[in-house]
């Protein structure tokens, strides 16, 4: 049984909807049901941390005790405007 969902967008996400539309050569309710099935399959596979966990240590930033002193250097960059 299908069900309709009425919802108001924002100008500028309602441009952007009609750009994939024709994009994808697609009505804009096709794109509004692709786009949905995909954030909510995505949603439920796993916790966003899981996604980007093989990433977590594996950048080198060459400064040895970071992890340790990180608001140190947080604070120190934030006064030399960086």
């Amino acid at each position: 049984m299908s069900e309709q969902l009425t919802i108001r967008l924002p100008d500028d996400l309602s441009r952007l909807l009609d750009e994939a539309a024709v994009r994808l050569r697609r009505k804009r309710s096709e794109v509004v049901r692709m786009a949905l099935e995909r954030f909510l399959h995505v949603a439920k596979a796993e916790p966003a941390g899981r996604r980007v966990e093989s990433l977590l240590g594996s950048l080198e930033t060459g400064v040895a005790d970071l992890a340790e002193k990180h608001r140190e250097y947080v604070l120190e960059n934030l006064r030399r405007g960086r």
